[in-house]
């Protein structure tokens, strides 16, 4: 009988193997790490080695866990749990700054009145960041970062913010007009809300007038709706303000609910668990 002592291999192969168990390859877990492709892949070829035992099968463009990494995986997780619970419980000194990264539009309509909770919750500096276009597919998991889409990046933590819904709006006295509010003109928004044609698709008005104000910015767009300037499809939530303060109007009782949304997300090693979820508490 074999009595050498069985030696645990090293933390940073263990959390390699969950990191690309969760993030379903090589690649992603990289990114969600900090590491390399080529590390991830190596530590987890030496964790085989080292317990005598295949934990993923590699394809060509994919992962899968073997029936030893499906059994296995359940009490990493645990244990890393743990870890990092009792390691924040004896040693965390709480979050004293902290980075938030919008679009202007959120930072306006939907963090600006949750800032001075906020800082109640971080006690110390907050920093908020003006994402830009094309900034999304940034790997930034030192801040929150607000994003807009489903939910399926591989960050550690993710909270979607509210169910997008939307309906066309306009200010009170545009509404008075008189006449359908299908023959006013209409304000277009770039990005990946839906906008017009989607609109006439699922509700079957006229595809005409064309929009004859377009803006790259929904915080734009709405500015212009409500100076009178036309109809525009605006999400419910981010315009609650504006329709209880009586700044716009909804037009009729149609609404168009969206599977894309809100999201804010940060990477594993930016905040301790439980500032996380008061972090969450106060963006939703």
């Amino acid at each position: 009988m074999d009595k050498t002592p069985f030696r645990m291999p090293p933390l940073e192969w263990i959390r390699a193997f969950e990191a690309a168990a969760r993030c379903g390859s090589f690649t992603a877990a990289a990114a969600d790490t900090g590491l390399t492709q080529s590390a991830i892949s190596q530590r987890i070829a030496h964790l085989e080695k080292s317990i005598g035992t295949k934990l993923f099968y590699r394809r060509a463009r994919s992962i899968g866990l073997t029936v030893e990494g499906e059994i296995w995986l359940p009490h990493v997780r645990a244990a890393l749990s743990t870890l990092q619970d009792s390691t924040e419980a004896l040693f965390g000194s709480g979050s004293r700054r902290m980075t938030i990264s919008a679009s202007q539009s959120m930072i306006d309509l939907w963090l600006m009145p949750r800032l001075a909770q906020m800082h109640q919750v971080v006690g110390g500096q907050i920093s908020v960041q003006t994402l830009v276009l094309g900034a999304y597919q940034v790997a930034d998991n030192d801040v929150v970062q607000i994003r807009y889409g489903t939910g399926d990046w591989p960050h550690s933590y993710k909270k979607q913010l509210f169910d997008e819904q939307i309906a066309p709006l306009a200010s009170p006295g545009l509404a008075r007009q008189g006449g359908h509010w299908t023959d006013w003109p209409r304000i277009a928004c770039a990005g990946a809300r839906p906008g017009w044609q989607s609109w006439v698709a699922q509700f079957g008005i006229p595809s005409t007038p064309v929009a004859h104000l377009r803006f790259d910015t929904f915080l734009s767009a709405l500015g212009a709706a409500r100076s009178g300037l036309g109809v525009i499809l605006g999400s419910l939530p981010l315009c609650e303000k504006d329709l209880a303060e009586g700044r716009l109007v909804q037009l009729g009782d149609d609404v168009l609910s969206h599977h894309e949304s809100y999201w804010a997300i940060a990477g594993a090693e930016a905040f301790r668990r439980s500032d996380w979820t008061r972090i969450a508490e106060v963006l939703t």
